[in-house]
C-alpha cells in the first residue's frame, strides 16, 4: 500500500505539475489566438444568448434536455467542493495572489470549453433509445478517425476509473463532514453516534442517486435545473453579504491579489515566497473547478436540444464564468475580507472558508454552510453520474452494463459515508488527470472544425 501511495504521488505531482499545466494553458492559448479571442470579443453577445435561452421555457425532445437543462447538469458537477475547499486551499498554498492566476486560467479555459462544448454537439450521436451522446470520446471517434480511436477509449476508461472516487465517494464524505459539523456544534450528535448517522446519510444518498440515475436523462436534467440555481443563488447572497458586512475591505483585498500575484512573500510573511508556487496552485485550483481541459462538461451539452453547436458553446462560456469568476471569487472575498487567520505555506480546505461565514455571521451560520457543501457535493454526485454513464456506454456499448454501473455508482455513497477515502482521493485525482492528454490532442487537430462552426454561424446568423 505504501508503494502504491508513493507511486501515486509521483504521478499525480506530474500530472497536475508544470509541464501538464503549460499544455493545458498552451492549448488554451492556441485555441483563443486561432478563433481571435472570442471568449472575450464575444462575451456580452455569449451572455446575452444564455441568459436569453435560460429563460425560454420549452420541452426538449425525447432523449434530450433543454439547453437550460443541459448547462445546469454541466454545472451541477464543476460547481462543487472544489469551489469551497479549493480556494481555501490555493490561498493558503499559494497566497492571495493564487486567485489572480485562477482568473488568468478563467480566461483561457472559457475558449478551450467553448470548444469543447461546440464540438461535442457537432459531432454526438444518437443511441438505440433515442439519447444524444456527445463529448471527447465522440468527438475523438467521429471527428479524428479511427487511426486515434485509441484515445477515444482511453478517454472513456480514464474517465471510469475517476468518477467512483472524485465524482461520489470523496463528495459524500463531504456531505456527512458537513452534517457532522454542523450538528456537533449545536450539540444534537454524540461522539458515539458517528458511524451510525454516517451510514445512515451514505444510506439515504444512495437510495436518492440511484432513484435520479435510474430515471434517466430527462429526470436528470429536471432537478439538475432546480437544484443548481437554488444552491448558486444561495451561496451567492450568503457570499454577498460578507463582502457588504466588509465592504471597507473590500478595495485593500483586491490590491493584495494583484501585488500578491507576483510578489507573495510581503503578503505571507515568507510562508510562500515564489510567485511560481502562487501562479501554479492558482492555475492547477482553477482547471480542477471549471474543469476546462478536462471535456467532462461538454457530455452533458452534448444532451442539448440544439441546432447550433456555437451556440450551445456559448453556454460553455457562461459554464466558466459562473464556476470560477463568480463562485471561486466570491469564496476568496469571504475568506479574505472576513480577516480570518490564514494559515499560509499549509494545506487549508472547507473549514477555513466556513470560518470566514461564521466570524462574520455568528455560529449559527455553521449550518447554512452545511446546506451549501450538502448541496454543491450532491450536485456534483449526480453530474458525474451521468459521465461515468456515458463513459460505460461508450467502452461497452451495452445498456445492462450502464445499469451495473448506475447501480454501483449508487452503493459507492455508503462507501464514502464510512470510510477513510485519502488513498481513493488521491487515485481517484490521477486518473482525472490523465483524461487531459486524450482531449487536448484532439482539441488541437479539431481546431479547424471549430473555425468552420463559428464561421457557417456567422453565416446563419446574417
Amino acid at each position: 500500500m505504501n508503494t502504491l501511495i508513493e507511486v501515486n504521488r509521483l504521478v499525480n505531482r506530474f500530472i497536475w505539475g508544470v509541464p501538464a499545466i503549460a499544455c493545458i494553458l498552451g492549448v488554451g492559448l492556441y485555441l483563443s489566438i486561432r478563433t481571435g479571442f472570442l471568449q472575450l470579443r464575444n462575451f456580452p453577445e455569449a451572455m446575452q444568448v444564455t441568459i436569453g435561452r435560460i429563460f425560454r421555457k420549452r420541452e426538449a425532445k425525447d432523449g434530450a434536455l433543454t439547453p437550460f437543462q443541459a448547462v445546469c447538469t454541466a454545472l451541477a458537477a464543476t460547481i462543487g467542493t472544489g469551489n469551497i475547499a479549493g480556494v481555501a486551499g490555493a490561498i493558503s498554498i499559494g497566497g492571495p495572489g493564487a486567485v489572480f492566476w485562477m482568473w488568468m486560467s478563467a480566461i483561457l479555459g472559457m475558449c478551450t470549453k467553448f470548444c469543447e462544448v461546440t464540438l461535442a454537439v457537432y459531432y454526438r450521436e444518437s443511441n438505440k433509445k433515442g439519447e444524444l451522446l456527445g463529448g471527447p470520446m465522440y468527438y475523438i471517434k467521429n471527428g479524428l478517425g479511427r487511426q486515434w480511436m485509441f484515445l477515444a477509449y482511453l478517454y472513456a476508461v480514464f474517465g471510469i476509473l475517476t468518477v467512483f472516487g472524485t465524482g461520489n465517494a470523496t463528495q459524500v464524505n463531504t456531505i456527512t463532514a458537513a452534517i457532522n459539523e454542523a450538528l456537533f456544534h449545536f450539540s444534537l450528535l454524540p461522539t458515539e453516534g458517528n458511524g451510525r448517522v454516517n451510514l445512515f446519510i451514505g444510506i439515504v444518498i444512495a437510495v436518492l442517486v440511484a432513484l435520479i440515475l435510474l430515471g434517466g436523462i430527462k429526470r436528470i436534467g429536471q432537478v439538475t435545473e432546480k437544484l443548481v440555481p437554488f444552491m448558486a443563488l444561495f451561496y451567492v447572497v450568503l457570499s454577498l453579504g460578507v463582502v457588504f458586512l466588509h465592504f471597507d475591505r473590500v478595495t485593500s483585498v483586491f490590491t493584495t491579489i494583484f501585488a500578491s500575484a507576483f510578489s507573495p512573500r510581503a503578503f505571507t510573511g515568507g510562508a510562500v515566497g515564489s510567485f511560481i508556487l502562487s501562479m501554479k496552485k492558482g492555475i492547477s485550483r482553477g482547471i480542477f473547478s471549471n474543469e476546462a481541459g478536462l471535456g467532462t462538461g461538454s457530455i452533458a451539452h452534448a444532451t442539448a436540444d440544439t441546432r447550433k453547436p456555437v451556440k450551445q458553446g456559448y453556454f460553455g462560456i457562461f459554464e466558466v464564468f459562473a464556476d470560477t469568476i463568480v463562485i471561486c471569487t466570491l469564496t476568496a472575498l469571504v475568506i479574505l475580507c472576513s480577516g480570518v487567520d490564514i494559515p499560509f505555506g499549509r494545506e487549508a480546505g472547507a473549514e477555513l472558508t466556513i470560518s470566514g461565514f461564521t466570524s462574520t455571521y455568528g455560529a449559527w451560520s455553521s449550518i447554512f454552510t452545511a446546506v451549501a457543501l450538502c448541496c454543491f457535493a450532491f450536485s456534483t454526485i449526480l453530474g458525474w453520474g451521468l459521465y461515468g454513464a456515458r463513459f460505460t456506454e461508450f467502452v461497452f456499448a451495452s445498456p445492462i452494463a450502464v445499469k451495473i454501473f448506475l447501480s454501483l455508482y449508487a452503493l459507492v455513497s455508503i462507501l464514502g459515508a464510512t470510510v477513510d477515502l485519502s488513498v481513493v482521493w488521491s487515485v481517484a485525482d490521477s486518473f482525472n488527470g490523465l483524461m487531459v492528454i486524450p482531449n487536448l490532442i484532439a482539441l488541437f487537430l479539431l481546431c479547424p472544425k471549430v473555425l468552420q462552426c463559428i464561421s457557417e454561424y456567422r453565416k446563419s446568423e446574417g
